[in-house]
């Protein structure tokens, strides 16, 4: 992932068709339920989109890593569930002083690297120390308050020189991972985790094969071996599902609901995710400067034709998504009205506008299409610049070169990028930065979640940006596979639990 966030690429469908559904809002349906008995011998070929360019989730950027790597391979000393709870992983347990300081973790016994060599306190201390201090590593910064990490007997203690609400939950991700000391595998095409699953084999640009790690110190995973097809068409997808040679299409469409459950050997699966379908203004000059220009882009935009065009979805008004600390129905604040958005126009004098739209060329042509229609209805022309991705980062997320700009957003709990004027929404307001701050230092979770709620809701007074709806897990699961994750699989996707039955 790029710092501070993570892009779904889960997009490369096929022409006309959105790049993720969201879910519906009655929460998605259940995963189907097999009758016949799990087989321990199974292999499960699942459909992914983005395959990554290397393995080393060590500074490698991109979600593709994390979706297949954390929790399968690397485990932190705590984890995290699809519906975003924070759980024990290589500790056993916790606890956290009353001042917010101090975090004591136990390490469990019997733990094993898949190499054979065991899990010790010091190789704890040294990856979470080694990643706090390599600014080369991914997300080294979320580790920043740490102050000091030692070990007696089993026990793992951090220290911090200011409370931080989101340390926990950023040890569940790349900045817990546990590594071996001295190890010297080549993470770009190997692994030494030490997670249910081992590599297998990785043919590149075909597929990962994972399977299972029999000596894991856990409850073994369902099945011998996993493979992950990276199959970026949808039709293509579709066409291998129908021909059984995929059990399960994550970055699904919802729109071929009918198609893949023709023979009643797959059922679609929509579950809750918190991707941010995100489409950003630069604010620094020019028109988009203003906030009343903003704000009538907002209006002018009818977020529920992104839904219907899902074929499922949510509309989403601010920058935390329901799953998120901080989530309320911001609704009220940009409600669709082509009408107040002319009015807003004119009061800006920003009447027939002409704007540039840049968008990674992996993207659906719905997405414009849509934003073109509504602009075009209160006077603005809307130009479409699609490019390829690298491009993308050059000239939007590095140099901030652009008027408009969408790309989905998918990590959790990622609304410090609001609070950084330096990011590549441009977007500057030090009462929302003081009450991130806050946020962060606060010691009662209730209290941290009220804070964001408060500065989410400045951010889209502010028209920070706009959020053309909340996208979310759209998977077609064959009839014979349990387990199968559901929620947020395009940013985690933790297979332990999969099974498969002959029928």
């Amino acid at each position: 992932m790029l710092r501070r966030t993570a892009f779904a690429a889960a997009a490369l469908l096929a022409a006309g068709a959105l790049a993720l559904t969201a879910c519906t809002s009655g929460g998605g349906d259940a995963t189907p339920t097999a009758t016949g008995k799990p087989d321990p011998d199974a292999s499960v070929a699942i459909r992914l989109v983005l395959e990554p360019g290397n393995l080393d989730i060590r500074q490698t950027a991109g979600s593709a890593l994390d979706q297949i790597l954390v929790d399968n391979i690397y485990q932190g000393l705590v984890a995290r569930t699809p519906e975003q709870d924070i759980v024990a992983s290589l500790a056993s347990d916790w606890t956290v002083s009353p001042d917010g300081l101090t975090y004591t973790f136990t390490l469990r016994d019997g733990v094993t690297f898949h190499d054979g060599q065991p899990l010790t306190p010091q190789d704890v201390v040294w990856s979470l120390t080694t990643r706090r201090d390599t600014a080369e590593w991914r997300d080294s910064g979320r580790l920043a308050n740490v102050t000091s990490i030692t070990a007696e007997g089993q026990d793992i203690t951090l220290t911090l020189s200011q409370p931080d609400s989101s340390l926990l939950w950023n040890l569940t991700g790349r900045a817990g991972i546990i590594l071996k000391e001295g190890d010297t595998v080549d993470y770009k095409t190997k692994e030494n985790g030490t997670g249910p699953f081992t590599l297998k084999n990785w043919t590149q640009g075909d597929s990962i094969t994972l399977a299972r790690n029999d000596a894991y110190w856990g409850e073994k995973a369902g099945v011998a071996e996993v493979v992950l097809d990276y199959i970026p068409d949808n039709q293509a997808a579709l066409n291998a599902a129908l021909a059984n040679e995929v059990d399960v299409l994550t970055g699904f469409d919802a729109n071929l609901k009918d198609q893949v459950e023709a023979n009643g050997d797959f059922a679609l699966v929509l579950g809750k995710s918190t991707d941010k379908g995100t489409l950003a203004f630069n604010q620094t000059s020019g028109p988009l400067a203003d906030q009343r220009v903003r704000q009538a882009i907002r209006q002018a935009i009818d977020h529920e034709a992104f839904v219907d065009a899902l074929a499922s979805g949510e509309t989403l008004y601010g920058p935390i998504p329901e799953l998120d600390p901080g989530f309320e129905d911001l609704s009220d604040v940009a409600p669709y009205d082509p009408e107040a958005a002319k009015k807003l126009l004119k009061e800006a004098g920003a009447e027939d506008l002409e704007l540039t739209l840049t968008i990674p060329n992996f993207y659906s042509t719905t997405i414009p299409q849509i934003l073109v229609s509504d602009l075009n209805e209160v006077g603005i022309t809307l130009e479409v610049n699609s490019v390829d991705f690298s491009t993308w980062l050059t000239d939007v997320y590095t140099n901030h070169d652009y008027e408009l700009s969408f790309v989905l957003h998918t990590e959790a709990r990622d609304f410090e990028n609001w609070a950084d004027p330096d990011y590549y929404f441009t977007y500057d307001n030090p009462e929302v930065q003081s009450l991130y701050t806050q946020a962060l230092a606060a010691t009662d979770e209730t209290e941290a979640a009220d804070l964001l709620a408060q500065a989410a809701k400045i951010v889209s007074e502010d028209a920070g940006a706009d959020w053309l709806y909340n996208g979310a897990s759209v998977l077609a699961v064959g009839t014979n596979i349990t387990g199968m994750p559901s929620i947020n699989v395009n940013e985690r996707l933790n297979l332990a639990e999969i099974a498969k039955s002959n029928g």
